[in-house]
């Protein structure tokens, strides 16, 4: 299996934008991608512009795939439109 952690800093005011993408992003993963084992926003507590993906696939070809889909691409801009700064995106292996 492998984990992501994707953070993101939000700009001041973007918030509701960026979490509405995310809540219709986190939706099309979950009802389309069944290697996508987990596919969760959070917003850290205490900080109003914080933001992580954690997700988890089975597979590489999972994590591939998630990454080629149509509603994945679409969101990219929508998200975009929020940053505050580039993701930093972290891939984890699992240990069993």
């Amino acid at each position: 299996m492998i984990g992501v952690v994707a953070k993101l800093k939000i700009q001041d005011g973007k918030q509701a934008d960026f979490e509405q993408a995310g809540k219709d992003l986190m939706a099309m993963v979950k009802a389309n991608e069944p290697g996508c084992l987990t596919y969760q926003l959070y917003k850290e507590k205490g900080s109003d512009t914080d933001y992580i993906f954690m997700e988890q696939y089975a597979t590489s070809d999972d994590l591939k795939a998630h990454g080629q889909t149509e509603y994945f691409k679409a969101a990219g801009p929508k998200l975009g439109a929020c940053l505050a700064g580039a993701p930093q995106v972290q891939y984890f292996d699992i240990v069993e």
